[in-house]
């Protein structure tokens, strides 16, 4: 994956948020992320809003990608889940049902539309670059890793964040109380950190 490669080069560890069906699709690739350095979330199996599960079928679909990251990967994901589509997010049953598995929505407050055919590295370097510089809390940064645009922003995205004195970090190094507030991205100059 050459956002990997991209990051290494940057020395930046983030956050990855993995369904569990693409672990087993690419498990060189997945092995990767872990053994860089970079926390490992689970992203549902399916990739399938969430309250449109019966309880039964969220626990069996966060458990199934939960399985895979733990094989595949070596590493437990938990506590940290990202919603497909932040669908959910503020719906309490959900959450309930994810906290009783173990899991807590980690949002974004940033989002440069990435996955967006049309958009741009230069685009989405402004965007996050100019999101982060404006926010007066720690911020999370929804990227994606297979938009070729998106690798061609990183390195962007990092000098610019670094010149202006934010430190970039993984989910788990931001204060408790962001996470937990429902972040949804990257942000200055607070801790930035970079999740996908």
């Amino acid at each position: 994956m050459r956002l990997v490669e991209e990051l290494a080069r940057l020395d930046v560890r983030a956050t990855f948020f993995v369904q569990g069906r693409w672990a087993e699709a690419y498990p060189g690739v997945a092995r990767e992320l872990p053994a860089a350095g970079h926390l490992i979330g689970n992203h549902s199996h399916y990739h399938v809003r969430m309250p449109l599960l019966s309880g039964m079928g969220l626990r069996a679909d966060v458990r199934a990608a939960e399985a895979v990251i733990n094989e595949v990967m070596g590493v437990d994901p938990r506590p940290w889940f990202r919603l497909p589509f932040g669908t959910g997010a503020h719906t309490k049953l959900v959450l309930d049902r994810l906290a009783a598995l173990g899991y807590r929505h980690v949002g974004w407050t940033i989002s440069p539309a990435d996955w967006e055919p049309d958009r741009t590295a230069a685009m989405i370097e402004a965007h996050v670059v100019e999101q982060a510089l404006a926010a007066d809390r720690p911020s999370i940064v929804l990227l994606h890793g297979w938009p070729t645009a998106t690798w061609g922003a990183m390195a962007g995205i990092v000098a610019r964040l670094r010149d202006a004195g934010v430190p970039l970090a993984r989910v788990d190094e931001l204060p408790d109380e962001s996470v937990l507030s429902g972040i949804d991205v990257v942000t200055l100059p607070q801790p930035a950190a970079v999740a996908t």
